[in-house]
């Protein structure tokens, strides 16, 4: 990977340091994380949240701590609200959050449908969920 100015001036964030952060559940790792994702919340530091992390968050979160989707999506797209994500797709995941607290897609599906509706593309699928959504998600 070719690294560019551009790219220095901005980092990743591992799932576990969004989970800490949001689950504060262990004290020395959220100071770490607190550290780092305040800034973001400032714009002091710029990151890039990948789509693979907001799965697994969403997935560890769900699945493992079993706290509800809507408690889910909110903290998460609050996070997405800091002004330091970078991320291009940023209103594309920040609305996969919204579908995600009002349906039981799974979290990839909800960005697909996000997608989808925000970019004008088909979405072509044999699961008949899913292209209910979209249609739906497309209509508004």
């Amino acid at each position: 990977m070719k690294w560019s100015r551009r790219n220095m001036e901005r980092s990743l964030v591992d799932t576990n340091v969004i989970l800490r952060y949001l689950l504060q559940d262990d004290a020395t790792l959220f100071e770490k994380a607190s550290a780092i994702l305040e800034k973001v919340k400032t714009g002091q530091e710029k990151v890039i949240i990948l789509e693979s992390v907001l799965t697994e968050c969403v997935y560890v979160l769900l699945k493992v701590y079993k706290i509800n989707r809507t408690a889910i999506a909110k903290s998460l797209r609050t996070l997405l609200h800091y002004k330091g994500i970078a991320n291009p797709d940023k209103l594309d995941l920040i609305d996969s959050m919204d579908i995600f607290s009002q349906t039981n897609l799974s979290f990839v599906d909800c960005i697909l449908c996000a997608k989808s509706r925000n970019n004008g593309m088909p979405l072509h699928t044999f699961d008949e969920d899913l292209a209910r959504a979209a249609r739906s998600q497309t209509a508004e």
